[in-house]
């Protein structure tokens, strides 16, 4: 298992996924987010974050939510409900520019 630069806590099972970042050689750069896993396919999860915006004008906050597609190794194997860590690595395909780094906590499902 490799060191990938990131403070996040290694997954326990080995994968032999080319595009992990553990047992691959995917190296992750850039930006980090958290979010909810809202769908799972066979190696792509969807993950939703909610950002809350304050507006001066009306005095109040605005939800805002954005999806964004990331790989998920088997490894880490996201189920829809969980709470993730995604990083920035290099286009995998079109969509998916993400990749699941650490699974915060499982969810309700």
């Amino acid at each position: 298992m490799r060191d990938i630069g990131i403070d996040v806590t290694p997954p326990e099972r080995e994968c032999d996924d080319k595009n992990c970042p553990f047992h691959g050689g995917l190296p992750v750069r850039g930006q980090i987010f958290r979010g909810r896993v809202i769908k799972s396919y066979e190696k792509t999860a969807v993950i939703e974050r909610e950002l809350i915006k304050y507006v001066p004008k009306y005095e109040r906050y605005l939800k805002k939510r954005s999806k964004m597609h990331a790989h998920n190794p088997p490894c880490i194997n996201a189920k829809p409900g969980d709470f993730v860590t995604i990083a920035e690595c290099r286009p995998l395909s079109k969509t998916k520019n993400f990749v699941i780094v650490e699974k915060v906590r499982e969810g309700d499902r």
